[in-house]
């Protein structure tokens, strides 16, 4: 059946100008190579690190995140539960309920995001007040106030 044309075949492209196709050549495998290797691509997609965040008070005090999520709060007489962001000690802590915001890493958004615990005095991200179980975004130099009248303040730094 050779010569015979077939349905559905795409028909060969002339070569103009008695210009010959070039040819690719591909790299032999060598004994150090796996004969299977692939092709190198001509770009590099970008390694996407989660940065550390730190929380830094007014009064200069550092807070850092352990890991990629965690509770911001405070320690009680009665509840010796310790959030992983504790701000037992800092001026006006009352302010602060005992597991008042939660900081998560979300990877699909490449971002921190923070969310209100239903706290009694309300969290606030540059002024604006949030409502409570919805997850906000967390920027690099946000100001972070927990509670009212600018008692607990942060600055929102990612390293």
């Amino acid at each position: 059946m050779c010569g015979t044309p077939l349905p559905n075949m795409i028909p060969a492209t002339r070569v103009l100008n008695h210009q010959a196709p070039q040819v690719v050549k591909q790299p032999t495998p060598t004994a150090s190579s796996p004969p299977f290797a692939p092709n190198p691509t001509p770009f590099s997609l970008p390694i996407l690190v989660r940065p550390t965040l730190k929380l830094i008070h007014t009064s200069g005090r550092e807070f850092c995140l352990p890991g990629e999520d965690g509770n911001i709060g405070r320690r009680t007489h009665t509840n010796k539960a310790r959030p992983e962001i504790d701000l037992t000690g800092i001026p006006n802590e009352g302010i602060v309920s005992r597991s008042h915001a939660r900081i998560y890493w979300n990877q699909s958004q490449n971002a921190y995001m923070l969310t209100d615990n239903n706290s009694r005095n309300g969290t606030y991200i540059n002024g604006t007040l949030l409502s409570p179980n919805v997850p906000y975004r967390l920027n690099h130099n946000d100001s972070l106030q927990l509670g009212q009248e600018h008692l607990v303040c942060f600055t929102v730094v990612l390293i």
